[in-house]
């Protein structure tokens, strides 16, 4: 059976590409690996998140920032359209600061990203009284933090399982346990798999996060990404405690509190760490005193994909056209782009994003 795509990969950002086109009438089936699998999707940090991004390269702010502001909307379809909420939270972000050397650094660089957005950057600074009167649990040893008011969270699982079932309803299939290991394209795309399987397809879009390594050369990428092991803690279920989420910690709509995480290169090895967890811990509770009382209940490890500079990658392949990889670090925040805008690059519509910063291209040596 042949379809107008085949999505190789069937985390947020496959399953988020793949409703957008469907939602437009293209056939899509998705191919999802098996459990072996590295899936930053079921591991990551839930933030839908502005402050911070493209400080070198402001078309990558403005990208998160368009996502941003029609996250509610696309999570709210979905939700309709399956009877599975979306939890979310956008009431703004805070950036916590326990130095005014590190506050005062930052600010600076907001201050030239504002610029080169023509002061469409939407952020205030809170000293440590004004942040406690949002944020009564804060601890003294934070002296301010900038809040910014595009940021906010979600559920990452329920946004995972909503999209699987809202593609197969609009008809795509997700096919688990699908392995690629080659990509042709005599006439047609021929898309093959470890277990014998093979598809066909007018399209293909990898999206295999830390999988693309090996499959996107074959397909005539460079797909120069690496693994970055990210560990997360878990709290008990608390009584309100955290307002806003920060990149310290975040209260989930099911009232645990998230602590994380860790910036380590240590290759394909997601495993969580004494040193690691209890870093985490001591940074969480300097920022909220409270949380000190509390019972852990879960810990983990997971892989972020990023790419040399960290922006996303978006790229048809010269050798085999009709073939795109589309990869990020950032597929929460982007979820709502890439199924609301990116079906229009896709598909070369007049309407499509000018995504040419993030091609390959900005990786080649002279």
């Amino acid at each position: 059976m042949e379809t107008d795509y085949v999505i190789i990969g069937g985390g947020v950002v496959g399953l988020s590409v793949a409703w957008g086109l469907l939602r437009r009438g293209l056939t899509v089936t998705v191919l999802d690996g098996d459990d072996g699998s590295f899936r930053a999707s079921r591991g990551n940090f839930g933030l839908v998140w502005v402050q911070s991004k493209g400080m070198n390269e402001p078309r990558y702010a403005r990208w998160s920032q368009q996502s941003a502001a029609i996250w509610a909307d696309f999570a709210d379809e979905v939700a309709d359209n399956t009877g599975k909420t979306i939890p979310l939270e956008q009431n703004g972000g805070l950036d916590l600061h326990f130095s005014e050397e590190t506050l005062h650094a930052t600010l600076e660089k907001y201050e030239k990203l504002k610029t080169q957005l023509d002061g469409d950057y939407p952020y205030e600074v809170l000293g440590h009284n004004a942040l406690r009167k949002s944020e009564p649990h804060i601890g003294p040893k934070v002296v301010g933090a900038i809040l910014h008011h595009q940021d906010g969270h979600a559920n990452p699982l329920k946004l995972l399982v909503a999209l699987a079932a809202d593609v197969r309803r609009l008809g795509g299939r997700v096919l688990t346990g699908k392995i690629v290991t080659a990509v042709t394209k005599p006439d047609t795309f021929h898309i093959s798999c470890a277990d014998g399987t093979f598809f066909s397809s007018n399209k293909v879009v990898l999206s295999a996060g830390l999988g693309a390594a090996q499959l996107g050369p074959k397909m005539g990428f460079k797909t120069p990404v690496r693994p970055q092991r990210g560990q997360v803690l878990i709290t008990e279920k608390l009584p309100k405690l955290i307002n806003r989420p920060s990149l310290i910690a975040r209260q989930v709509d099911e009232g645990g509190i998230q602590i994380g995480a860790t910036n380590e290169e240590v290759g394909l090895d997601d495993r969580v760490t004494q040193p690691g967890l209890s870093g985490l811990a001591a940074e969480a509770i300097a920022a909220y005193p409270a949380l000190a009382r509390a019972q852990l209940v879960r810990s983990w490890g997971a892989l972020r994909i990023l790419s040399p500079d960290g922006l996303p990658i978006y790229q048809e392949s010269a050798e085999l056209p009709g073939a795109f990889l589309v990869t990020c670090h950032s597929g929460i925040t982007l979820a709502a782009a890439h199924a609301r805008l990116l079906p229009d690059w896709l598909e070369g519509n007049d309407a499509a994003p000018n995504l040419e910063v993030f091609s390959e291209t900005r990786f080649d040596v002279s």
